[in-house]
């Protein structure tokens, strides 16, 4: 599974690094190194909802507040 954060300027200023850190204690508080690929990207054209993820080719806007929910159903459910 392969998830992708923006990085750019807007989605920086949104809590970019704050979601990339949160998805990395999930990934590893679950053991899902082997499973999951977290990585970034530079724009990804949905910058005024908040900071882009992007899980196996599906788009969301992310933040501290939503970042376990949508870990748990679109990240935990797929990957066990």
């Amino acid at each position: 599974m392969k998830i992708n954060v923006c990085i750019g300027s807007s989605c920086h200023l949104k809590g970019a690094r704050d979601v990339v850190q949160g998805l990395q204690e999930l990934i590893k508080s679950y053991q899902l190194e082997d499973k999951v690929v977290l990585s970034g990207r530079f724009c990804m054209g949905n910058c005024q909802k908040g900071v882009s993820v992007e899980i196996d080719s599906q788009l969301f806007s992310m933040n501290k507040d939503n970042l376990e929910k949508i870990f748990n159903d679109e990240v935990l459910n797929k990957a066990r």
